[in-house]
């Protein structure tokens, strides 16, 4: 390891050559340039902003001098490609000057092509109003739940630990307890690191239980009993699926399975982590249903929902069917796109499968506005959210709030290595080799963590008022407009179809529902 290296090798090198030139004064040229090496990397070392040079002292300079032969926010306002995904190296940069606390206005005007067919904007008022962050927070919790929690219009999305090293989810989980927003703990279960700190967490139950898992990987009611009515976990979101590797579980290589990791998942050593791709606790929409009315029961009667990436509609329409027969309704139902990311994922999963988020937010938003249910449960949107607008437009689509990983992992220092897969993360973010999680300073990049969550969610209130709003909820599909060609605009009610309230329930269901809504079954999951 280069870091361990530099601590044992550049002291004895020090030596060797201050030991050299007082014998032969010569050799006092080279000690005046391994010298200032030597105390730069000591600096390097010791300092707390910057992870890589904490694991690469010296060398690790080479990235920023690359850096400055380039614009570092180059087209810094390009919204994204014509298929809804942002430009990463752009808004990396937007993550990474928000965390700090630097300038984020835009020098010498727009610099969008704003001609360019899929190019995307809000229109503003003449009557713009102020908000005040109270206005900002939506409350969770349906007519069963009896704990409800009042969430920030931007949340943690679900990282696990193992997935991320210890100090990434204490920085993670402080920087939630300074802004005051919900950090999902991901399908791995609460460890300490979410305790520590005192941040509130959505606890994710993936198809391995982990965290209230029996010995033969089933799922154990006290052991979820016990964590679930503690304190710090204010909702529960029981995972289907996720947009970066759709029916297949979660996969946590062996090299990243610690001890500790091992013993706060009940796995053994020494083997990849594979979760299950489906849930032993349930196999139909209407057993669904029941696991979460059993999780609400034993968690005291907190917040309970499912999180998918959409698949075949006439499955999730088969839920909603269930809904109506069950009189179950889950209180929130987060909807993960195509394009949300993952430490580790097969190829063709991760690149082609799986609905992309404003199409299944879009559906799944009418297909329970169709069942008459849409203000019982909450809308969550995930998938490369990174900036106020992309909140703003996701509500315009039919969310509530949305949830962001790629993004807050930029605020605690990733670089985009892509080495979450074998341990050997450059900054410590994705890694459990503790010798290169030390990197991550909790103090400095929870901060961060809160500073960008903060600086988003101003902007984000901000183009509320723009519009002439006075809360999120007016939101609507006509505040968000889209170049359709050279000269023809539409925005997103007339891009998009909306039926009205109560569609499914009427004896002729439109045409292109009645396919899927006459496939969907409540006993099975069918297509």
């Amino acid at each position: 390891m280069f870091r361990k290296a530099f601590f044992v090798g550049a002291p004895l090198i020090s030596a060797a050559v201050l030991a050299a030139a007082l014998r032969w004064p010569p050799v006092a040229w080279a000690f005046l340039v391994i010298g200032p090496l030597i105390l730069l990397g000591l600096y390097d070392v010791l300092q707390r902003q910057h992870s890589l040079l904490r694991v690469y002292p010296i060398i690790g300079h080479g990235r920023y001098l690359m850096e400055a032969f380039r614009p570092e926010i180059q087209q810094y306002f390009v919204e994204s490609n014509i298929d809804g995904t942002p430009l990463s190296r752009e808004f990396r940069s937007i993550v990474y000057q928000r965390a700090k606390g630097t300038l984020d206005t835009l020098p010498f005007g727009t610099q969008r092509d704003v001609q360019q067919v899929g190019y995307e904007w809000l229109n503003h008022s003449l009557a713009p109003r102020q908000l005040g962050p109270e206005a900002c927070r939506i409350e969770v919790g349906g007519p069963a739940c009896t704990k409800p929690y009042v969430a920030s219009h931007l949340n943690i999305s679900a990282m696990s630990f193992g997935a991320l090293s210890g100090n990434a989810i204490l920085a993670l989980n402080h920087g939630a307890r300074i802004g005051g927003f919900a950090h999902n703990t991901g399908e791995g279960g609460v460890s300490p690191y979410h305790l520590e700190p005192g941040g509130d967490l959505i606890w994710q139950i993936g198809t391995g239980y982990f965290g209230c898992r029996t010995s033969d990987g089933n799922f154990n009611r006290q052991q979820f009993q016990e964590i679930a009515q503690t304190d710090a976990v204010k909702m529960i979101e029981i995972k289907l699926s996720q947009g970066a590797k759709p029916s297949h579980g979660g996969i946590l290589p062996a090299a990243k399975v610690s001890p500790e990791i091992a013993a706060i998942r009940s796995v053994p050593l020494g083997a990849d982590v594979v979760s299950p791709p489906t849930h032993s606790a349930f196999d139909d929409p209407r057993g669904l249903l029941e696991f979460v009315a059993l999780l609400r029961e034993l968690s005291g009667g907190k917040p309970v929902g499912f999180k998918l990436c959409i698949g075949y509609r006439a499955e999730f329409l088969g839920i909603c069917k269930a809904i109506l027969e069950t009189g179950i309704a889950p209180d929130f139902i987060t909807v993960d796109g195509a394009e949300g990311g993952t430490g580790a994922a097969p190829i063709e999963l991760s690149n082609s499968v799986g609905t992309p988020l404003r199409h299944g937010l879009l559906f799944v938003h009418n297909a329970l506005r169709g069942i008459g249910v849409r203000s019982q449960v909450r809308v969550i949107a995930a998938g490369k959210v990174t900036t106020g607008f992309h909140i703003f437009r996701n509500l315009a689509l039919g969310a509530d709030l949305c949830n962001a990983a790629r993004a807050m992992m930029f605020a605690v220092g990733c670089i985009q290595a892509r080495r979450c897969n074998d341990n050997s993360c450059p900054v410590g973010v994705a890694t459990q080799d503790p010798a290169r999680s030390v990197a991550v300073d909790v103090t400095d990049k929870s901060q961060r963590v809160a500073n960008y969550h903060g600086a988003t969610m101003r902007a984000f209130c901000e183009l509320v008022g723009t519009a002439g709003l006075s809360s999120p909820r007016e939101i609507q599909p006509k505040h968000i407009f889209r170049q359709v060609a050279a000269l023809q605009f539409e925005n997103l009610g007339e891009l998009y179809s909306f039926p009205p309230e109560g569609f499914l329930l009427e004896d002729t269901v439109p045409a292109d529902w009645k396919a899927d809504w006459e496939a969907a079954r409540s006993e099975r999951f069918a297509s």
